[in-house]
This record gives structure tokens, sequence and C-alpha cells, in this order.
């Protein structure tokens, strides 16, 4: 059985927070639906970029999934696939991370 999950909004703020904490600034690129949006995060690291996209695993959990696949993409791709997404789902938010290690600064599975 899945945990409740907290709406996006709180999720996004918790996630800005945590950036700030980890010096891994933040910003919202698009604003979703406030209770249930989907959501993205761009890693913009040294060689490139990641987007990261939110998933339920088998077991009910949050988990994330590189989209962009395992090696880093430039702006280009990553701007792409972000449009993609956005154009289907228009309720989705979109944050992007300064890391240059390309891990996001809040817990997060990644699968």
């Amino acid at each position: 059985m899945s945990r409740p999950r907290l709406v996006a909004k709180l999720w996004v703020s918790m996630a800005l927070r945590m950036g700030d904490l980890n010096g891994t600034p933040g910003a919202v690129l698009h604003k979703g639906d406030a209770d249930a949006g989907g959501m993205l995060v761009v890693l913009r690291g040294r060689e490139g970029l990641c987007v990261l996209s939110r998933i339920t695993d088998p077991e009910g959990e949050m988990a994330w999934i590189r989209a962009t696949g395992a090696a880093p993409v430039d702006q280009e791709a990553a701007d792409a696939y972000v449009a993609r997404q956005m154009k289907s789902d228009p309720d989705l938010w979109v944050l992007e991370f300064d890391s240059h290690n390309m891990r996001p600064p809040f817990e997060a599975k990644i699968v």
C-alpha cells in the first residue's frame, strides 16, 4: 500500500529548500498543478544535463527515472524532452538544480 503523498506545491518547496541547504541551488522553470502535478527535475552538471521524471515504483513508492538516459545530454536534448512532456501534461512541474555531481539535493530513489 502506498504512503500518502505531499501535495505537489509543498513537495516543490521542500525540494528547493533542500537544495538551498545542500548548496545545490534550484529554480522552478514551470509551475504545475498545486495539488497533483507531475514532476520533472533537470540536473545541470559539469558534463551536461539530466532530466529526472517522477514515477511510482511497483511497491507504490515515489521513485525517479533518468528520462533522458544514463549519460548527460546537451541543453537542446533536455529542452526537447521537457517540451514534449509539457505538451502532453500542462500540469507538470519542472524544477532545475545546479548539481555538479548530477544528483538531486533531495532523497531520491532512482530506478
